[in-house]
């Protein structure tokens, strides 16, 4: 897609009609394209209502797969090439808006100046960082790690993005050389498999996210409990050795600092146990099952009452 190119396209047909008397049809194809485009984004986003991939949730992916491998066929078979172009275009946006979002990276699909942009700008602000610090990784503080971090995870989703995307030009290309406007058939078959694929593996694929993502909490509930245990056990080595200190002639600057570590001590010791019941709360909504859920949304909205 190149709506860029479309949106210039219609401002300069319409500085041709006005100055040469150019033809309207010219810029009633460059309108409709772009609105074509837009039709497309506005259908995805009825389908599928989030910015980041969100399988097995309520969102119609496989629908808006099937429509755009619909919409690809149709295309084919047209005589009219305007028309053909509005209905890939229409593909296009449904296909652009159905992952705007990963990883914190703007993702793109149907185009790549904002991808090469995100690329560059990523690159950049790693060296930056590198360079402040004298190109040594044991020089960069924790903010800056975790900078490089989040840069790096988008370049992982960036980096492939693009070298994919001249991949399938690529292909396109030699397909177009060998079958004309018949190579359509190609990415249509492909996006029709995979949202046919989604619609009858879709529970499936639920469960196996589920288990995934309950492994991925426990996880990081894990590596969280355990810096807090030891940030608690640092801290309660800290008020014994306050509560100590007697016969000093700082002994009321001791105590001050003794009650703030108790303080702490007993703040990490409430962080840890609301973590235990948001752990037993997650894994309980792992393990219930749906009917259960709605008797007891059903008994609440009779109390309620």
């Amino acid at each position: 897609s190149h709506m860029t190119g479309d949106t210039t396209a219609i401002g300069m047909r319409i500085e041709g009609i006005h100055q040469r008397g150019t033809d309207i049809e010219d810029l009633n194809e460059a309108v409709s394209i772009l609105f074509a485009f837009l039709f497309g984004a506005f259908l995805c986003g009825i389908l599928i209502d989030k910015n980041q991939v969100h399988f097995g949730g309520k969102s119609f992916y496989g629908l808006a797969l099937i429509g755009n491998s619909a919409l690809l066929i149709v295309a084919t078979f047209l005589s009219d090439p305007t028309t053909a172009a509005c209905l890939c275009s229409i593909a296009c946006g449904l296909q652009n808006a159905m992952c705007t979002s990963h990883f914190g990276a703007i993702v793109r699909t149907t185009h790549v100046t904002g991808t090469v942009t995100d690329i560059g700008s990523t690159l950049g602000r790693i060296t930056m960082i590198y360079l402040r610090n004298g190109c040594k990784r044991s020089n960069l503080n924790i903010v800056e790690k975790a900078e490089v971090g989040v840069d790096a995870r988008k370049l992982l989703v960036l980096l492939p993005m693009w070298l994919f995307f001249l991949c399938g030009t690529i292909l396109g290309a030699y397909l177009f050389t060998l079958c004309g406007v018949e190579a359509l058939f190609f990415p249509a078959t492909l996006t029709g498999t995979v949202g046919l694929l989604y619609f009858l593996f879709r529970q499936r694929l639920k469960g196996y996210l589920k288990v995934v993502e309950t492994e991925r909490l426990n996880k990081d509930f894990q590596s969280v409990r355990g810096t807090l245990e030891r940030a608690q056990a640092y801290l309660r080595d800290k008020a014994s050795r306050a509560k100590g200190k007697k016969g000093n002639d700082d002994q009321e600057g001791s105590e001050e600092d003794g009650s703030v570590v108790i303080e702490l001590e007993e703040g990490f010791e409430d962080m840890l146990e609301r973590m235990r019941d948001i752990e037993e709360g997650i894994e309980h909504f792992c393990h219930t099952p749906r009917s259960a859920f709605s008797q007891h949304e059903r008994v609440s909205g009779q109390h309620d009452i």
